[in-house]
């Protein structure tokens, strides 16, 4: 089973898909989310956000100003700015 995964930004969507694992950063420090992970609601600081997909190639990225949501092995990552790493 894996996680949905959605990256949003104020423009567009950056990425979605399934994944393994994503990492983000909250304003309270670093977390990371698996299936089955309890519903979070958490306040997205400005830095790394790394995807690990169901064929363990990991897509790199930034984000910042906005929120996480965990829920039903869904991860919602919307915030004000957003990019792929290059």
């Amino acid at each position: 089973m894996a996680l949905q995964v959605s990256l949003v930004s104020a423009e567009a969507e950056v990425w979605s898909g399934e994944a393994k694992l994503v990492v983000t950063t909250t304003t309270e420090g670093q977390i990371g989310f698996m299936t089955g992970h309890e519903p979070v609601l958490a306040i997205l600081g400005d830095g790394p956000v790394r995807i690990t997909q169901t064929d363990d190639s990991v897509i790199e990225a930034t984000a910042g100003d906005g929120f996480v949501s965990v829920e039903s092995d869904r991860v919602t990552i919307v915030a004000g700015h957003a990019a792929l790493a290059s």
